[in-house]
């Protein structure tokens, strides 16, 4: 019995890098296989969903046109910090009106608000939080990330929003990199290139975040051995080697019978990500993250979807 699951693993994990898989689909068998059989490899398959996204990432950029990038990356800067902003300040008022313990609120808040779980596994240690606390808001947002790379596809094409204004939507309302691209892929090109770049516009508040949750922090513990260390914070490289990717794309003509193959492998990557990413989330991992946390979890996630989709749609963001 122990090398059933063991099989099934690998025969899903060559079938979503062949590409015969669609990215929802890869997600989708990763969350079945999770909920049905024990991680036989769950230590190995965190650290490689982790490198492997932020490498597919970068692949993707040799599928960008610099111009385009730049273009999404201004306006997209303004509506992501009117958007982190307002999470922010919904997350926290709905974390006190649902009495959330310790660290969660804060934790699915900032996940919500910039990145997913990059942001949790950012923020945590600053915060101090314990392994219940990190267990709790991690599955929340997995749950959550996961239900949106498949149901936002289908709102989109019922709503019949642009390639760009979907693009725009996922990247503001989806949590993680990975399934705000897997969603964009789907719906199209120009969904892609905008969805992508604004996210990683909004992954890079990351920093000041971080950075200004240590100083306050800091300041409100000096007497703590470890304030000093908690102003540590890694920096998401694979950001910077995306815009690099992007601009040998633009501009080395030289490299143009390459690249194609680059972006493709980007994308097959992706959605071995994604069906690492759905292993992942185990009955244990459900019964883990309660009520309480998921429902704030849902709530500021509805809000943050609605209303990003009703300015979307009235024209009051766009591109």
């Amino acid at each position: 019995m122990p090398t059933l699951p063991k099989i099934i693993f690998v025969l899903a994990l060559a079938l979503s890098f062949s590409g015969l898989l669609p990215p929802p689909i890869a997600l989708t068998v990763g969350i079945v296989f999770g909920l049905s059989f024990p991680h036989p490899y769950i230590n190995e398959s965190r650290g490689i969903a982790r490198t492997l996204l932020q490498s597919s990432v970068v692949a993707l950029g040799f599928g960008m046109n610099l111009h385009e990038v730049l273009k999404a990356g201004r306006t997209g800067f303004i509506y992501t910090a009117l958007g982190i902003s307002f999470a922010l300040l919904a997350g926290l008022a709905l974390g006190k009106l649902l009495q959330v313990r310790g660290n969660s609120s804060f934790l699915i808040t900032t996940g919500t608000a910039i990145c997913g779980g990059s942001a949790i596994a950012a923020m945590g240690p600053i915060l101090q939080a314990d392994e219940e606390e990190m267990a709790v808001s991690l599955g929340t947002i997995f749950i959550l990330n996961s239900a949106g790379l498949l149901i936002f596809p289908p709102i989109g094409n019922a709503l019949r929003l642009s390639q760009s204004q979907f693009g725009l939507w996922a990247a503001l309302a989806i949590h993680d990199t990975s399934s705000v691209v897997g969603a964009t892929t789907k719906y199209g090109t120009q969904a892609l290139v905008i969805g992508t770049t604004v996210k990683l516009a909004r992954a890079l508040w990351i920093v000041p975040l971080t950075l200004g949750t240590a100083a306050i922090k800091h300041r409100l513990r000096k007497s703590s051995v470890g304030g000093d260390r908690a102003l540590l914070v890694q920096f998401p490289w694979f950001i910077l080697f995306f815009v690099l990717a992007a601009v040998l794309n633009t501009y080395v003509r030289t490299l143009e019978h390459i690249t194609p193959s680059l972006f493709t492998l980007g994308r097959l990557g992706l959605t071995v990500t994604l069906f690492l990413i759905g292993s992942g989330i185990s009955r244990t991992t459900l019964k883990t993250v309660g009520w309480r946390p998921l429902l704030l979890g849902v709530l500021l996630w509805l809000a943050v979807g609605m209303t990003s989709l009703y300015f979307i749609r009235t024209g009051s963001i766009s591109f």
